[in-house]
């Protein structure tokens, strides 16, 4: 659950963080390691770390700063726990859903830095209660002198400049508690990730990602975007619409047309911004959509995880769905080593399991029925062959990045059209998909 908690602003502050949450590690593993010599058992320094008493702790802690340390736990997370141990795989994901959130004395301190002293003097209202928090921000309701209701998202304080230092030391961690495989290469991982959360951390960029979004969606009346206020927004604060529809996750129990319709939109445009457009707004937390009941209209929010996918990316990722598909068993091991997934010096038996693994994603695009997300055992399915993969073939590479967020985006598209409980055709609206004509380029 989410609460109050101040910010630590400082590289200083944030370094002594994450030197208490070492010592409190080690603390676990010492009064483990005692534990378990008592019992006569001679346990290893691994498994003395990645307790799940620790894992849990590291999981606090995270929610607590905030920041690139929270957001590169939930990045690795996204490997869905086939190179981290499952307890802190767990614990990682958790942060998806959990961080405190900045009392009204930081606030204030953020809003004055980006407005000047008398910055309150535009305003009728501000919530200073924050509708949601996230790992880099927070959302605040208000209401501008002229009537409008707008959502206004204050950055964490430091954010920006602990980035690379946050990085640094949470990979540190998890080198000294041997949460990775032993010769797994995380570099290129926290390079992609120091680049990305820049990125995030620019409302200013965030903006043009609405904007963007905006001349794709064009007049389409099936969606409602929160566009900025230019004239308010700066690189740490960005104020925006304020559409005020309901959670999508609690549309479970309209009629079943309804439903299917909405489905089929939701799925239709994470398609559409893969193939057509490569601009993915790749965090699919259920929040981040909402429904309007007046017009039907589906509300996108949060485009601080925008990913850009150029024309050549675009046509590796198509390549692949389409061979698990309808290709061969070779043309999709060819098509998994173009995107990442596999390479060439890989063994003949890790992928024959990669490309079934594939296969198996591919599923619901191949079955002649629509496909019912609820209660389907396709996730369990996955899950044995990944388990397959970790533990028997060694799974030793963490897929590309942005091959990450694309993970992050179709598992939580799943789990929410299972909330939804919708049949959908799904190997139609694929195809219908591919087959638009090309997007603009992701510049």
């Amino acid at each position: 659950m989410s609460k109050e908690h101040r910010m630590p602003s400082s590289r200083l502050a944030r370094f002594a963080k994450m030197g208490r949450l070492a010592g409190g590690l080690a603390g676990g593993a010492i009064g483990e390691g005692t534990r378990q010599l008592a019992q006569g058992k001679r346990p290893r320094l691994d498994q003395l770390l990645l307790t799940p008493a620790n894992a849990r702790r590291l999981g606090d802690r995270l929610s607590e700063m905030r920041g690139a340390a929270m957001k590169l736990g939930q990045i690795i997370s996204m490997d869905g726990g086939n190179v981290l141990p499952p307890e802190l795989s767990e614990a990682l994901a958790r942060l998806r859903d959990k961080a405190h959130y900045m009392p009204l004395g930081q606030v204030a301190q953020v809003l004055e830095t980006a407005w000047g002293k008398d910055w309150d003097r535009a305003f009728e209202r501000f919530i200073f209660t924050p509708l949601a928090a996230a790992s880099i921000g927070q959302v605040h309701d208000a209401l501008l002198r002229d009537g409008r209701r707008i959502a206004v998202k204050v950055q964490y304080p430091g954010v920006r400049r602990s980035i690379d230092s946050d990085v640094d030391n949470m990979a540190t961690l998890l080198r000294l508690t041997h949460a990775l495989p032993d010769g797994f290469d995380i570099a290129p991982l926290l390079e992609e990730a120091k680049q990305q959360l820049h990125e995030e951390a620019d409302y200013l960029l965030e903006a043009r990602h609405i904007e963007r979004y905006a001349t794709l969606l064009g007049d389409d009346p099936r969606f409602e975007l929160p566009l900025p206020l230019p004239e308010r927004t700066t690189a740490e604060v960005l104020c925006m619409r304020f559409l005020d529809g309901q959670p999508i996750e609690s549309l479970e129990h309209l009629p079943a047309t309804e439903r299917t319709e909405l489905a089929n939109t939701l799925f239709e445009l994470a398609l559409r911004e893969v193939f057509v457009w490569g601009v993915v707004q790749s965090d699919p937390n259920f929040a981040n959509y909402r429904y309007n009941p007046v017009n039907g209209a589906l509300q996108l929010l949060d485009f601080g995880a925008t990913r850009l996918y150029a024309p050549d990316r675009r046509d590796a990722l198509r390549a692949l769905l389409l061979a698990a598909i309808d290709g061969s068993d070779a043309a999709v091991a060819r098509t998994a080593v173009q995107v990442g997934y596999l390479a060439d010096e890989d063994s003949a038996h890790y992928r024959d399991a990669f490309v079934r693994l594939l296969r198996l994603a591919a599923e619901p695009a191949r079955a002649a029925e629509p496909f019912a997300f609820s209660g389907s055992d396709l996730p369990q399915r996955m899950r044995e062959v990944l388990v397959q993969l970790r533990v028997r073939d060694k799974f030793h590479r963490i897929p590309p990045t942005d091959v990450l967020y694309l993970h992050r985006k179709i598992s939580g598209l799943y789990l929410l059209l299972s909330r939804l409980k919708v049949r959908l055709p799904v190997g139609e609206i694929v195809r219908h998909t591919l087959t638009a004509p090309p997007g603009r380029p992701a510049d």
